[in-house]
């Protein structure tokens, strides 16, 4: 990625929050915007520029919408952690699929030059829910914002891209994260914290989840960083 210039920028990043990205966007210049009445924190480097809408399909959605309407790129990536449906995608496998599944309608959208499927599910995947997913879909990993992006995009005649990470195994069961995401899908972490602090036999789980989640910042990070490569 270049350094900070005045052109448009040709590269547009919808993350889900910002821990997912924080290392890479730690210097970008920062501008809050607003559109259809809420307020956006984008950052800006280059010819690119990443957005963090929250998490789920609706957050995603508002901010890709945003991110087109106000910046005018030529591809939209959605990126962040995914789930892994496959024993052999373990934490920190990068993910560029060449198709992404909807499963809450079954529409997809094709990727040139990717490899494998991701499938966007309305919740949060523990394992057994992981296993209907693969043998549904035939998919490798989940998330939960994907295909909202590519349906922004595609209502606006811009191209779609995605690159996700693994930052859980097939097999891990997820503490109960979704009561700690709000309405906008922000992650509230401090409440979530205080949860966890009283319930010690969630403390291997959350210790486990912690330390995935840094490998596969790290990892999502690098592949951000080189984009214009792929």
């Amino acid at each position: 990625m270049t350094e900070l210039s005045q052109s448009p920028p040709r590269v547009a990043i919808v993350a889900a929050l910002e821990r997912e990205v924080r290392p890479l966007v730690r210097r970008w210049r920062r501008n809050e915007r607003e559109y259809d009445g809420r307020r956006f924190r984008f950052f800006e480097n280059g010819d690119t520029v990443l957005v963090c809408g929250g998490m789920g399909a609706e957050a995603a959605r508002r901010a890709a919408e945003a991110v087109i309407a106000l910046y005018g790129p030529s591809v939209v990536y959605s990126a962040g952690y995914a789930g892994a449906l496959d024993a052999q995608v373990k934490v920190g496998k990068v993910i560029r699929p060449e198709r992404v599944i909807n499963a809450g309608d079954g529409s997809s959208v094709e990727i040139a030059g990717g490899e494998g499927i991701l499938v966007s599910y309305g919740m949060m995947a523990g394992p057994s829910q992981k296993v209907r997913l693969r043998e549904a879909f035939g998919a490798q990993a989940v998330d939960m914002e994907a295909a909202a992006v590519a349906r922004a995009a595609e209502a606006r005649g811009v191209r779609f891209a995605a690159l996700k990470v693994s930052s859980d195994e097939f097999d891990f069961e997820l503490p109960a994260l979704e009561r700690f995401v709000d309405s906008e899908g922000r992650f509230l972490e401090i409440r979530f914290a205080l949860f966890a602090a009283v319930r010690p036999w969630l403390w291997p789980r959350v210790i486990r989840l912690a330390r995935d989640s840094r490998r596969a910042t790290r990892v999502l990070c690098e592949g951000l960083r080189n984009l214009d490569r792929l």
